[in-house]
């Protein structure tokens, strides 16, 4: 499995895991739901479980993956300012390249 985080999201990433509250937790990316061809993805802060694979990205972050989940593996995390500020995650080895 493969993550990639820009490093407008890592900077971003790193401050809210570093917050007190979120000691111990990693980013968790989700497939959030499917329809067609097309994929939503969720992000947030979560424990490891046993359906999950921890990718080790070259940020120095670590990104929980359900394990049978073909579609999580090439995700992208990016931070965007504009037009709105947030997270974008897309799949482009999935020609998943963003919401419509």
């Amino acid at each position: 499995m493969n993550v990639k985080i820009t490093r407008n999201a890592a900077k971003v990433l790193l401050k809210e895991l570093q917050q007190e509250e979120n000691q111990g937790l990693k980013v968790r990316v989700k497939v959030d739901f499917t329809h067609g061809n097309h994929v939503h993805y969720a992000l947030g802060l979560d424990e490891q479980t046993e359906n999950d694979v921890v990718v080790q990205t070259d940020k120095g972050i670590e990104v929980l993956l359900e394990k049978d989940d073909p579609m999580l593996d090439g995700v992208k995390i990016d931070y965007l300012y504009l037009p709105h500020e947030g997270f974008v995650i897309t799949n482009p080895s999935k020609g998943n390249h963003g919401d419509h």
